[in-house]
């Protein structure tokens, strides 16, 4: 046993693996890292991107394809499918075991459909159709469009990554259509499944940028502190959603509760410790989605501890010293947001081009 075992078994903390590549399905790899503990697997079109660039792990597959006819777009989510649905066999013991708790790989809509709720649910529908595995989950952003569509998925009975959050409003906006969906599902509501994936460490690049150009000493104090407070503020408003009459009828309808899933959890600045957004957000009934370097990291030297509502007042502090010294958390997050879904969408059309490039050769 290990530290990643040990934030399950002792913490009720499921770590995921935020990396997905063919060479690790193929070599073995993947199962080691379940083996290890890793207990589900999150992926993104900038994944992919770096999966299928400058390697030619799935160069036969696309041959094949392209001799088939089959358009370069078409070509990539055969690519996609087929690392999806094998990562979902590796997983699906872990699935099983849990009881649908973990075992969970995400696979997300085309980026490009994020202003777009219709698209979103028809390539929603799609996904899950075509994969058809009860550890599936399809990730939708937690954009105005978004919400809808989520919402919509979950009162079909689909189970759903949230994904890209970056304030507090809009977690209530996700928490409210995971209800409401749950509410309007006529099925077995024990075989849906949710989570909310909050973006952590790019909420402390964008306001520590704020907060050095605000230049002064309390302003400077604050580098670093607001993204975790944030999520530590999150899970206090999980709790407090997830009880209480309304969920209480739901649970009794077999409900699961919508954990809150911690993404970007790398530290992006080297002068922070490497597993500062793991060891500051752990608790029961979450979920961390971290790199390998992050996941091998905190093997290593991870703390095992409960932190994510040691001190709820501290964190709601933090936010207030924030917005007082003059970073308005709203504008980072529609920054961040805007910027997020422009990276995916980014990624999309970078490795599109890349595979044409590629697939022109054969």
């Amino acid at each position: 046993m290990n530290r990643l075992h040990d934030l399950f078994n002792q913490q009720g903390q499921s770590p995921w693996l935020d990396n997905l590549r063919r060479s690790w399905i193929v070599s073995g790899e993947l199962q080691g890292w379940v083996d290890r503990g890793a207990r589900g697997i999150t992926s993104n079109p900038s994944i992919f991107q770096k999966a299928m660039t400058g390697t030619d792990a799935y160069d036969e597959q696309l041959r094949s394809l392209t001799e088939s006819g089959c358009s370069v777009e078409e070509s990539y989510w055969e690519l996609v499918v087929r690392d999806i649905h094998d990562a979902l066999e590796i997983l699906r013991p872990v699935h099983e075991e849990s009881d649908g708790l973990d075992g969970y790989v995400s696979v997300e809509v085309d980026p490009r459909l994020a202003p777009d709720t219709e698209g979103t649910m028809v390539a929603a529908r799609q996904l899950d159709q075509r994969l058809d595995r009860p550890n599936l989950y399809v990730k939708i952003p937690g954009t105005a469009a978004g919400i809808p569509a989520i919402r919509q998925m979950i009162s079909e009975g689909r189970s759903i990554n949230v994904t890209l959050i970056f304030s507090l409003d809009s977690y209530s906006d996700v928490m409210e259509a995971y209800l409401s969906g749950l509410e309007a599902c006529s099925g077995d509501l024990s075989r849906v499944s949710s989570v909310a994936s909050f973006f952590i460490s790019r909420t402390d690049v964008e306001v520590d940028r704020r907060l050095d150009e605000l230049g002064s000493p309390a302003a400077l104090a604050l580098r670093g502190r607001a993204a975790v407070a944030q999520g530590q503020v999150a899970y206090e408003m999980f709790r407090s959603i997830f009880s209480g009459p309304r969920w209480d009828a739901l649970v009794a309808r077999g409900a699961r509760v919508q954990r809150p899933l911690w993404a970007s959890t790398s530290t992006k600045n080297p002068s922070y410790p490497d597993t500062l957004y793991v060891d500051t957000l752990i608790g029961p009934d979450t979920v961390n989605t971290l790199p390998d370097a992050t996941l091998e990291a905190f093997e290593d030297h991870g703390t095992v501890a409960r932190t994510i509502d040691a001190d709820p007042s501290a964190a709601h502090g933090v936010l207030r010293a924030v917005a007082d010294a003059g970073v308005d958390l709203d504008d980072v997050a529609r920054v961040l947001e805007e910027e997020g879904v422009a990276a995916f969408v980014a990624s999309f059309d970078d490795l599109l081009v890349d595979l044409e490039a590629k697939a022109a050769t054969f």
